[in-house]
């Protein structure tokens, strides 16, 4: 009898795209996939490890799963960041988890679960010329996956630890699999990895304005970038984003902080003044910029912390995610002194948060009366109006927009003239 499988995917878009490879070789293997929680008979929790508070989500959401082993749920399996960086501790503390998977074993998984029932190994299947993923975002986007691991060190992280050293994705590969994306009808790729902008250096046989290029080939409507280190946004890649019409205008470039001492205490390779030139390099483009900044770094001073402030008042970035330094044991600015206290590190993530907002309230106010380009993704039924983005937004982490209109299809592009806002987001109507 064909075993039936719930994946529980927790953490990043990366993490989605290890979710999707998973879920092929699943498939694969002759296993029923279901989002039935309670009728699955083995539960995979794949997990990330990032933070403090991803972990405490992942250990949460771990030992909910494990409560489905009092109905149909058979067998209970943990996989990704969590148990590369923390197996053995997991053994130990976790004894209703059935197996570990690391980052690197996705691939391994059928295999895993036939040991578990002990049953005996399979001829492993020819690997087709298909998808080697089972896309789970909505038809209209796709994540793709251009590397894994990180080369950049950054003294509060622990990605180098669990995902290992950077490593490129074969340029023939993504072209491949870009293909069959485009096949299945998606209109927007978005590239993903620890550091896009670091594609190919550790290959020296392609870049990532050289991939860019090519995949502008297929028919997709939109190409956008993410997670682009500031240092490696380079005169040539503004300028491929300016004059590619299928590239977003558009690019989310972290920065962490502004701060000189923090950032070289941070093992950033920026300066504050380079951030500075590189974000009016963009706006003067038209690029909109979506970046992140930690409060609360140890030793970080109210002058410090002015500093980044003056900076989001200033440059005014069109998204900013803000989040607290995580204490990570095994990284560098663990053992740092001057660690500084949680009360203080909430007050300055809302500061920013507030700066931010009134930026944002900025924006909104002098698009009003303008028409934009809205791809159409949800209906809120709350608000009795359907929901979209522009080219400006990426799915689930930024603005959205609220309109009305007699009909549209999801995954459509349509025209709607701004009327208002509320909070972050545009409210418009569809333009006739």
């Amino acid at each position: 009898m064909t075993k039936s499988v719930g994946v529980i995917t927790l953490g990043c878009d990366k993490n989605r795209v290890d979710t999707e490879n998973m879920l092929y070789y699943l498939a694969r293997g002759g296993y029923d996939l279901t989002n039935d929680y309670e009728s699955a008979q083995i539960l995979i929790v794949n997990t990330c490890a990032f933070i403090e508070s991803a972990r405490k989500e992942g250990i949460e959401t771990i030992l909910s799963a494990a409560r489905y082993k009092d109905g149909k749920c058979e067998k209970l399996i943990v996989t990704g960041c969590l148990p590369q960086k923390h197996r053995a501790e997991l053994i130990f503390g976790l004894p209703e988890v059935d197996a570990f998977l690391g980052t690197d074993e996705y691939a391994s998984i059928c295999s895993v679960i036939r040991s578990l029932y002990g049953e005996n190994e399979e001829e492993e299947r020819e690997q087709s010329a298909e998808l080697p993923r089972l896309v789970t975002t909505p038809q209209h986007y796709a994540y793709l996956k251009i590397a894994e691991g990180c080369d950049n060190f950054c003294t509060f992280c622990t990605i180098p630890s669990i995902r290992g050293k950077y490593r490129s994705r074969s340029e023939e590969a993504l072209l491949r699999e870009a293909a069959a994306l485009a096949e299945q009808g998606v209109k927007e790729l978005i590239l993903v990895a620890q550091d896009v902008t670091r594609y190919g250096t550790d290959t020296n046989e392609t870049n990532l304005v050289s991939l860019l290029k090519k995949l502008s080939a297929f028919p997709f409507a939109s190409l956008r970038l993410m997670y682009c280190y500031p240092e490696l946004v380079s005169d040539e890649l503004i300028a491929e984003i300016v004059s590619n019409p299928k590239i977003a205008k558009y690019i989310d470039v972290p920065i962490q902080h502004i701060d000189d001492t923090l950032l070289k205490r941070m093992n950033r390779r920026s300066t504050g003044e380079q951030i500075k030139t590189l974000f009016r390099k963009l706006k003067e483009n038209g690029i909109a910029v979506r970046t992140t900044v930690m409060v609360g770094f140890p030793q970080e001073t109210e002058e410090a912390f002015e500093n980044l402030c003056a900076f989001i008042r200033t440059y005014k970035p069109y998204h900013v995610g803000v989040f607290a330094y995580s204490r990570e044991e095994g990284t560098p600015a663990y053992k740092l002194k001057g660690q500084i206290p949680l009360k203080v590190k909430r007050q300055r993530v809302n500061t920013v948060g507030a700066l931010h907002l009134k930026n944002r309230e900025e924006t909104c106010k002098a698009l009003i009366g303008k028409t934009l380009t809205v791809l159409y993704e949800d209906v809120d039924y709350k608000r009795k109006m359907f929901v979209g983005r522009t080219q400006y937004d990426a799915p689930e982490i930024d603005t959205k927009v609220f309109f009305t209109a007699d009909f549209v299809d999801v995954g459509e592009y349509y025209p709607v003239r701004i009327t208002g806002f509320d909070g972050y987001d545009l409210i418009g109507v569809k333009a006739e």
